[in-house]
């Protein structure tokens, strides 16, 4: 990284006794002015004029830094370092003092950035703002079209970087963290069923390998990423039908399944505990005709019907 990438700690001196000072200058000239109109002295009027100009430049150089906020100064474009204490302090008046916001900033992936408009009057008539986030259409490892935004949440910690290195840092933010998130959602499979890393299934590792690759994007541009996590996620308007079958007919495999190895556990305590207390002897043809009764019992989404058998054991 270049030298003027890395940001020097600039410490000004208070800005209250050089702002005393000017003030107190500019009511000297003032007064000598008058004093040398009056008197009609021209050499009183040839030094104080100058020295009040002096004094008026001067006041350019007080500069106030708010709580979380840092100015970057620069005389005649080279850097000279950032002041980010916040207080009233008073620099070279020839510095320029690039403002940049220290501050916990979020935003949600698909938005985009509204600049500022002003009149013909230079009043500003709409502020610089950010659209709601839509989501981002893309294809999932498995081919899946999906759609997917997520909440990035990050701030300025070299100042220096995101002003020289980046063109505009706020937007550069912007472009790399979608980027991240499309290349993200590209390798990794919408859902799974072997337990493998998936986009619904995985969410604090997803979350976590999203915020990894943000930073890694975003490290030449003095911002760090405290927290990137999916906010949206959904199959794509075209296949979410089919998806939400697929689905279904997944969970009503599943609990089926669950219910069959129940019932057999059931079916076999059953003819233990019949063989057990020998509460009654079956051969193999009613032991068959009872676990087949028993499983259409408790397999059967209906209540089943009983059906008394008044007559002998095999009649």
């Amino acid at each position: 990284m270049a030298d003027s990438c890395k940001e020097k700690v600039l410490v000004p001196s208070s800005g209250w006794g050089m702002l005393a000072f000017l003030l107190f200058g500019l009511v000297l000239t003032v007064a000598g002015f008058v004093i040398a109109i009056a008197l009609k002295i021209p050499l009183l009027l040839i030094l104080v004029l100058p020295f009040g100009a002096a004094c008026l430049v001067g006041l350019f150089g007080c500069v106030a830094v708010q709580p979380n906020e840092a100015r970057v100064l620069l005389l005649f474009g080279e850097y000279r370092g950032t002041v980010s204490t916040s207080g009233f302090y008073w620099v070279n008046p020839f510095f320029t003092k690039k403002r940049i916001s220290l501050r916990i900033r979020n935003f949600e992936t698909g938005s985009t950035s509204v600049n500022e408009k002003k009149n013909e009057a230079g009043m500003v008539v709409q502020h610089k703002s950010r659209t709601h986030g839509r989501p981002s259409k893309v294809n999932d490892r498995d081919g899946n079209p999906i759609e997917i935004s997520a909440i990035v949440v990050w701030k300025v910690v070299n100042t220096a970087e995101a002003l020289f290195e980046v063109d505009d840092y706020e937007d550069y933010v912007s472009v790399q963290s979608e980027a991240a998130l499309r290349n993200l959602a590209s390798r990794h499979p919408y859902d799974s069923e072997d337990h493998e890393t998936s986009l619904r299934g995985s969410i604090q590792e997803i979350s976590d390998q999203l915020c990894h690759d943000i930073q890694s994007r975003l490290d030449n541009a003095g911002v760090r990423v405290i927290e990137a996590r999916i906010s949206h996620l959904a199959y794509a308007q075209e296949i979410a039908a089919a998806m939400l079958q697929r689905q279904q007919a997944h969970a009503v495999v599943a609990a089926r399944t669950k219910i069959v190895e129940g019932a057999v556990g059931m079916v076999q305590l059953a003819l233990d505990r019949l063989s057990k207390d020998k509460i009654v002897e079956l051969d193999d043809e009613r032991r068959a005709a009872m676990v087949s009764n028993l499983l259409v019992v408790l397999c059967s989404d209906r209540h089943a019907q009983p059906v008394i058998n008044t007559g002998s054991l095999y009649s």
